[in-house]
Formats: structure tokens, sequence, C-alpha cells
């Protein structure tokens, strides 16, 4: 197998609605950059990558251009050596993670689909299926809990209830969702908005109802972390904090919290992403495998690290249903809030560009 074609695709994509989070402005839109390798067989493989300097930092004319080096590099590398070709990627994308995302995802592709396998399985199959997450932005308790009863007529049962403005705020609509959804599970996200007073305030008014607090301190401040995950009733999951290998390392080495979570547009892929869940299988640390707003084609990826692992305890992965023009659709399905695996070769998905 020989790699003929390399192409580079950014695509603008837009929200249904825009979206609230933590200290920032309002979200509109994301820029997407899609990575088509076509073989010398006829095969052709797809990656994507996402730039937002709200969502993961990086600006989508920085990343392009490093894609656009990369893909210039990749029709040198054997497609099936994987280590080896990301190894040739990475002094391109030492600063820019997002972009060794995007061909991370295409040689994971390639491999799958010259294996004739779903890239699940070959990354270890534990399950084929896994309960996700629905995201209810900041907005007011009264469409907080109309949110909620939507996704629950949808089917879905964990709500992740974005917060980290207001602490008094974030309870009282945790609670009215709990009220309103009482057999429900709830996540709170903070984004990094606490202070450890406010985060341990949180933690106690909501100790029994929240499954686990997220990311609820700065995310440069480890040893804050560190002392709310000491004293907190309710689980700490790490996320910006541990946004690559050498910082959940750190997280992990220091019990800075409960759990971590990674994002593959954020740590540089299935590579990167596998080597953080496995710091936190040997930390004793539970994996959620999360996601931005992305393309279902990402998604479909980070399901199928969620998939292939025992220590993924939770999953966090509905980003594209945000989106109003996303080109590609993945093969898995969503049943009652249930992602379930498809079963085709590689990522599984298809793409319309």
């Amino acid at each position: 197998m020989q790699i003929t074609h390399a192409e580079v695709v950014p695509v603008e994509l837009a929200l249904h609605q825009p979206i609230q989070m933590a200290h920032l402005p309002p979200i509109r839109s994301v820029t997407a950059i899609f990575i088509r390798m076509e073989t010398r067989q006829g095969q052709n493989a797809w990656g994507c990558t996402i730039a937002h300097p709200q969502l993961n930092g990086y600006q989508p004319s920085q990343v392009l251009q490093v894609c656009r080096e990369c893909a210039l590099k990749a029709v040198d590398l054997h497609p099936l050596n994987i280590e080896n070709a990301l190894a040739e990627l990475a002094p391109l994308c030492a600063n820019c993670p997002p972009a060794l995302c995007a061909f991370d995802l295409a040689f994971h592709d390639l491999l799958g689909l010259a294996a004739d396998l779903p890239l699940y399985r070959l990354l270890g199959g534990y399950r084929n299926r896994i309960q996700t997450s629905i995201t209810i932005p900041i907005t007011s308790v009264e469409e907080s809990v109309e949110l909620a009863t939507q996704f629950a007529e949808q089917g879905f049962r964990i709500f992740k209830v974005k917060g980290g403005l207001d602490p008094a705020a974030d309870v009282e609509r945790i609670q009215a969702i709990h009220r309103a959804c009482p057999e429900f599970t709830l996540r709170l996200d903070a984004d990094g908005g606490y202070s450890a007073q406010d985060a341990l305030e949180v933690a106690r008014a909501l100790s029994g109802i929240l499954e686990f607090l997220e990311q609820p301190t700065p995310a440069d401040d480890l040893q804050t972390l560190r002392e709310v995950t000491q004293l907190s009733p309710v689980r700490i999951l790490a996320d910006q904090s541990a946004c690559g290998t050498e910082s959940a390392l750190r997280v992990a080495s220091q019990h800075a919290a409960h759990g971590l979570s990674v994002k593959l547009a954020t740590c540089g892929g299935l590579r990167a992403a596998y080597q953080v869940d496995a710091i936190a299988r040997a930390a004793r640390l539970s994996t959620m495998v999360s996601c931005l707003i992305e393309p279902a084609l990402l998604i479909a990826a980070g399901l199928s690290l969620a998939l292939a692992s025992p220590n993924v305890q939770y999953g966090d992965l509905d980003g594209h249903l945000v989106l109003s023009n996303d080109p590609s659709q993945a093969g898995f399905t969503l049943q009652d809030g249930w992602l379930i695996a498809a079963e085709v070769p590689g990522l599984g998905y298809s793409v319309n560009l």
C-alpha cells in the first residue's frame, strides 16, 4: 500500500444556535479541517481536526498551514507503519497537536481498511457500545429544565450541564434538573470557572446528585485542583488540566483528580489519547473520552477509543449534534443515548466534500 495523494480541506461549520461557555463569548461556528489520503490501491481514508481559539486554543490559519506541510510529507510515509509515520510528522506538529490529530485519524483509518476490521476492534474491542451524555449549555434554570426534558424524550439519560459563571446559579440549575428528571445521571462541567471555595461549596451542595464535577478550577493551577479533589464529596475529573500526555502524567502522579478527560483534537489524536488512557489506568484513575464541538468523523474516532479500553468509564461524545452543516456522517448508531459501533472497516463514515 502506498499513499499517492493527501488533500487538506478546511470547512466552516455553523452551529444550530450559539453556545455559551464559562468566561467565553458565545460560539457560533467552528473550523474543521478534513484530510483525505488516497492510496495506489484506490482506497480513500479520512481524518479530521478542529481549530478554534476558544475550544482548543488554536487559530484555524495555524492548524491549516501545519496540515498542508504534513500533507506534503505524508506521501513519502508507509501508511501501515503508524508509529513511524506519526513520528515523522511529529516535528512539524510540535506546537500544533490538532494538526497531528487529523493525520493520526487518517492513518488509523487506513489501518482498519487494510485489516478489513472496525478500528475499535483493532484497538482492543472491549465492547461495542457506550452511553454518552448530552450537553446542556449555560442558560437559565427554566431553559435548562426544558432542554433536559426534551433530551429525555429523545432517549438520553445522562446530562452534562455547563457551568462556571455563577456557582449558586449552577447549583440551582442542577437541583431543578434533578427534580424534573430524578432518575437521570447529572454531570457538571465548570470549565475552570470556580475558586477552590466555590468548587467545594458546589460539590457539597450537590453531593448525592452529581456523578462528577469536571474541571472545577483553573487549568494551570494543579495545586488547587488537588486540594479540591482531596476534600470534595463528589468525584473530580481533570479536563483542561490534562490536555496531553505530559499534563495527564502530572495530574496522575499528584493524584490531582479522580479521573482524566481526553479529547482527540486537543491531545493530538488516537495515539496520544490512548497514551493518556494508559496513564490513567496505571494511576487507577478513570477515563472519560470527550469531545469538542466537532464533526461526526471525529466523534467516530473518539468512540473507537472509548469502545476499545476497559478503563473508559464515561462517554461524552455529542459534539456533532449541534452542527448544522457537517459534511461527515458516521456509521455508528445513536439509540436512546447509547453510541453503538458500526461493524465496518476503519472508522466507519461517509464524507461529502
